[in-house]
């Protein structure tokens, strides 16, 4: 199968990867500590019911344990709640993440899709209350979404959830970018999961705590019934006791302050490299996550690849075109390397 995502640095050894959108500080000291630590304890399995991790974990959100689900990485909740629910119809906005998509295939669902439009940001309105009918079993929604980096407003967004409730339709919702984006825009929506059963949230250690080699994440749900049918589902251990012991780790206070320290970079260096872009002639959509979605008439993918840099072509997310390409916002001096290289990519087409 042919890999469709960001950091492909197997395949493209030694470039400076801004294809995947992790924080750019990488995994602090005390989770890279614990995750050795449970490698010293490979020996036995891994708790399957990984109780001390939702133990933390709803100390931490303030929902009770049984609402918690664990999973190798977000991903494989998305494929566990399609396998498990075998939705006949789904509804996905678009441009969206493609694990979605893939999901849903592995059951045959007929997808609908809700077109997102590039002079509103790519962002969800009101019009997508529209297509919540009668006939859907599922839809997703990301919050702050990917590719394009947009907040649902916390208006819209209980009208999503109530809608979705009322007719019986299985809100999965990704909140994996949600720690990036502005406290005061950003909608935790845990919050709301015990009123609304039919909604799912999804999240992962991946992006904030950088572990994407260690792939964990978790969902959120007050259907519990549903939740032990998704255990049931798939393989008693996949969440490894190295992954749990980093998150546990990474749920320490001390996390919250690299957290806000992150947020605080992420906000204004992407601002930056929005503003020096858009002075490129590049067309960028503002973003309130940690990566940059633009177009451009330029091969900024592949010329940059012969500058040792790697961004990510979204040519083939549904919704989007040739053209259409994402960056993650990384650490000030590799910004520069980015902006430089794609100043003299524009220069060279000038003259």
């Amino acid at each position: 199968m042919e890999y469709g995502h960001g950091g492909d640095i197997y395949t493209y050894r030694g470039m400076l990867d801004f294809s995947v959108n992790v924080n750019p500080f990488g995994p602090s000291e005390a989770v890279l500590e614990a995750a050795k630590r449970g490698v010293d304890k490979c020996c036995a399995y891994p708790d399957s019911q990984c109780r001390a991790l939702k133990a933390a974990l709803s100390e931490k959100l303030g929902v009770p344990q049984e609402f918690i689900l664990p999973g190798n990485g977000a991903a494989e909740l998305f494929f566990s709640i399609v396998i498990t629910e075998k939705p006949k119809k789904a509804l996905i906005p678009v441009p969206a993440f493609s694990e979605y998509e893939q999901a849903l295939g592995t059951v045959d669902c007929q997808i609908r899709y809700h077109m997102l439009e590039d002079k509103e940001n790519f962002r969800l309105t009101e019009r997508f209350l529209d297509d919540l009918t009668d006939d859907l079993d599922m839809a997703f929604l990301c919050s702050p979404s990917n590719p394009a980096g947009q907040v649902i407003p916390e208006a819209l967004l209980r009208k999503v959830i109530s809608r979705c409730q009322e007719k019986g339709i299985r809100l999965v919702l990704d909140e994996c970018f949600i720690e990036f984006a502005d406290k005061e825009k950003a909608f935790y929506a845990e919050r709301e999961a015990a009123a609304y059963p039919q909604m799912f949230v999804a999240r992962a250690f991946t992006k904030m705590h950088a572990i994407p080699g260690l792939r964990l994440g978790y969902g959120i749900t007050s259907d519990t019934e549903l939740m032990e049918r998704m255990s049931r589902a798939r393989q008693p251990w996949s969440v490894s006791i190295p992954a749990q012991e980093a998150g546990i780790a990474a749920l320490s206070e001390e996390e919250v302050l690299k957290t806000e320290k992150t947020r605080i970079l992420i906000q204004a260096e992407r601002a930056r490299m929005e503003q020096e872009l858009a002075g490129l002639g590049i067309h960028v959509i503002p973003s309130e996550a940690n990566f940059i979605l633009m177009h451009s008439s330029m091969d900024l993918a592949g010329q940059l690849k012969g500058k040792g840099i790697l961004i990510r072509d979204c040519g083939n997310y549904r919704g989007l075109e040739k053209g259409w390409y994402r960056a993650a916002v990384r650490l000030p001096e590799e910004n520069d390397l980015l902006l430089k290289a794609v100043r003299e990519i524009s220069e060279r087409r000038t003259y």
